[in-house]
């Protein structure tokens, strides 16, 4: 599985950037696909997920202001991110779990992408 991610850029505070992601899978089954976000010097934290029956969770900073949404028949996820803050300035993940086939049994895997820089000018 591969992931593409692209979108980031740079933003004035309150514009609005979005994010793109395609999967190149071969023999798996995407459940959950995901954005999360690591600013320096902090944790990777999540920042939405949509799963295969469209069920979407967010961050509690980023709800009203972002909205994950995905194309499951050709394997791409999308985030739009609207009145961009200062504070949302991080480097963006894709991330996507789902399962793999392995005899009579399905096997959970889960991939990142290689991340996509927002950054977000005051």
């Amino acid at each position: 599985v591969q992931l593409q991610a692209s979108g980031g850029g740079l933003v004035q505070a309150g514009g609005s950037l979005r994010l793109s992601c395609a999967a190149s899978v071969r023999n798996f089954n995407i459940n959950t696909m995901s954005w999360y976000r690591q600013a320096p010097g902090k944790q990777r934290e999540l920042v939405a997920a949509i799963t295969s029956g469209g069920s979407t969770n967010y961050a509690d900073s980023v709800k009203g202001r972002f909205t994950i949404s995905r194309d499951s028949a050709k394997n791409t996820v999308a985030l739009q991110m609207n009145s961009l803050k200062p504070e949302d300035a991080a480097i963006y993940y894709c991330y996507v779990a789902g399962t793999t086939p392995r005899g009579l049994e399905f096997v959970r895997r889960d991939y990142w992408g290689q991340g996509t820089q927002v950054t977000v000018s005051s």
